[in-house]
């Protein structure tokens, strides 16, 4: 019973002592709801594990739902199988840059894709010198001066977009790539 492959993004988790979670109890957590081959990354929740679900936007849904029973807070979950994760990382439009920094570049996955009016609100916002790309279903954004402290106002992003949405860096990104490959290998 192999199912498909399927990374789950959790939002705003484990940060600056809020909305705790122990990926233990996040491995748990799934394994409850039937998921197989549960592995996490970094503490920041970044779930990789085979599912027969083929609907995202329901397993998010249970995800959400199993959290909050257990823990008592609901954090934004964002599901793509590991075909859709390997297509937004082949949309990268920085991928042919020489001079680029992985540990500098953060994409954003959304919930749903950005209306054309999101498309436009998120045209105008100024973001150098961070630069900002619209994706499909993700935004690209290339942080020159590091993360830390950037010019580019996040909440204006989110505002824009209109639709939730969380970051992770492009290590990251390519480590889950690299962790769901593992299972579909062996699974």
């Amino acid at each position: 019973m192999k199912g498909t492959c399927t990374i789950a993004l959790l939002r705003g988790i484990n940060i600056a002592g809020h909305n705790i979670i122990k990926m233990e109890a996040l491995r748990e957590i799934c394994i409850s709801l039937k998921l197989r081959e549960v592995r996490t990354y970094v503490q920041s929740g970044n779930i990789v594990f085979q599912t027969d679900e083929n609907d995202l936007l329901k397993l998010a849904k249970r995800i959400e739902d199993a959290i909050e029973r257990g823990h008592g807070f609901r954090p934004p979950v964002i599901c793509r199988t590991t075909a859709e994760m390997k297509a937004a990382a082949g949309r990268n439009p920085f991928a042919k840059r020489a001079d680029l920094d992985p540990s500098k570049l953060a994409v954003c996955f959304l919930a749903h894709e950005p209306s054309n009016m999101a498309r436009a609100r998120l045209l105008q916002i100024q973001a150098e010198p961070e630069e900002l790309r619209i994706g499909r279903y993700e935004l690209f954004i290339y942080f020159p001066n590091g993360m830390g402290r950037p010019k580019l106002s996040m909440a204006a992003v989110e505002r824009a977009v209109q639709t939730p949405m969380t970051s992770r860096n492009w290590n990251t990104v390519t480590k889950l790539i690299e962790m769901a490959d593992e299972i579909e290998a062996t699974g």
